[in-house]
């Protein structure tokens, strides 16, 4: 891992723990193994290296995509949504931060939120071709779906731990269980309507 990784890297985990306030630049280079005049070489600002840090993350993040074209969709959006919702609990603490320091720090929230934003449009436009093949019905918003199943893939992954008794199930079990409410509520079909 060069030093730029490992800054990025340790941006993330102490951002995770502390803060914007609390994730100073010298507690960031020591989690890097590094000292603040190299990590200055690489960023120009904290304020550079915290954004660099989250928006890196979430194009990670977003890069879990959907095939073009459906083969299989109940295979192909239960292995995306388990890989989204144990990204989201991978991350949970950053999310929380990033969102609780909102009104402080905007862009930073921008930074973190811009993963969700693109992988809700990407699972809009996988279930609009479902739509259009004769896979799922035609008249449901995929907007509005791609939304509900996002939402539900972040409550429970976002507070699974901060309310354990509203999840009686595992974490495993909570896709398992979602993804059929989700075929039947959009009406996936397995072969192509005449």
């Amino acid at each position: 891992m060069d030093v730029r990784e490992s800054l990025l890297k340790a941006t993330v985990k102490v951002f995770a723990e502390a803060g914007a306030r609390g994730a100073t630049t010298r507690r960031i280079a020591q989690e890097a193994g590094v000292n603040e005049v190299t990590l200055f070489r690489h960023f120009k600002s904290k304020d550079d290296l915290l954004e660099c840090a989250l928006r890196t993350l979430a194009e990670l993040a977003a890069d879990r995509k959907l095939p073009d074209i459906p083969a299989d969709p109940v295979a192909e959006l239960t292995e995306w949504a388990r890989d989204h919702h144990r990204m989201l609990h991978k991350y949970r603490a950053l999310i929380r931060k990033t969102m609780g320091e909102f009104e402080e720090n905007p862009s930073l929230c921008a930074c973190t939120c811009s993963a969700t934003i693109k992988m809700t449009s990407d699972l809009a436009d996988y279930l609009k071709t479902l739509q259009l093949r004769g896979l799922a019905h035609p008249g449901f918003n995929t907007h509005a779906a791609a939304a509900m199943l996002m939402g539900a893939l972040f409550a429970d992954a976002i507070s699974r731990d901060a309310m354990p008794d509203r999840f009686p199930y595992s974490m495993k079990e909570s896709v398992d269980l979602a993804m059929p409410l989700f075929f039947q509520a959009i009406g996936l079909t397995t072969r192509k309507k005449s």
